[in-house]
């Protein structure tokens, strides 16, 4: 089954903005400056929060659904953060090797065909010593049991991107 975007749910984009999103920067010692990129940035709920709180000197969006990254635009617009936002799949990231400090997954790669495309392609782009930080499965059949069930990642596709940092919903992996 290929990806179905998820609908908008004002109450769980504020806790993911005012609860998630502190935890995890904090839980997995995130490092702040350099660039990031979240992959599935829909409508772009992380980002501001990402902004503030890590000051990156770089931050990108991707999604695939251009209608998505519409309303992301103006939610970085009113919080005042200028970000790039790139309409493309994960599976071909339109962005040099190397060139992204921290890579961010909010349970994409659980929800597409062909998720070892993606972890490639984020593996490519993540500099070495870079960090991509995702979901673990518990978090996704939390938040997702349905979409979830019977998903898995096959992260021996990446064998050179290790997991570093473990805060029970997150893991951070870093590309060596």
């Amino acid at each position: 089954m290929e990806y179905r975007a998820f609908e908008n749910m004002p109450a769980r984009n504020t806790l993911q903005a005012r609860v998630e999103i502190p935890l995890l920067v904090r839980s997995l010692r995130l490092p702040g400056g350099g660039s990031l990129l979240e992959v599935g940035c829909g409508r772009g709920v992380a980002l501001p929060e990402f902004a503030r709180r890590l000051r990156p000197k770089r931050i990108m969006g991707l999604d695939f659904d251009q209608a998505l990254l519409d309303v992301a635009a103006e939610q970085l617009a009113f919080a005042g953060v200028e970000a790039t936002l790139i309409n493309a799949d994960v599976r071909t990231i339109p962005m040099d090797d190397s060139s992204v400090d921290l890579v961010v997954d909010f349970g994409t790669c659980y929800h597409i065909e062909e998720p070892e495309k993606a972890l490639w392609e984020i593996r490519r782009v993540l500099k070495p010593g870079g960090l991509f930080v995702h979901e673990t499965r518990v978090s996704q059949m939390l938040a997702h049991p349905v979409r979830s069930f019977g998903r898995s990642i096959p992260w021996d596709v990446i064998p050179n991107v290790v997991p570093e940092r473990w805060a029970g919903l997150w893991t951070a992996r870093r590309k060596s």
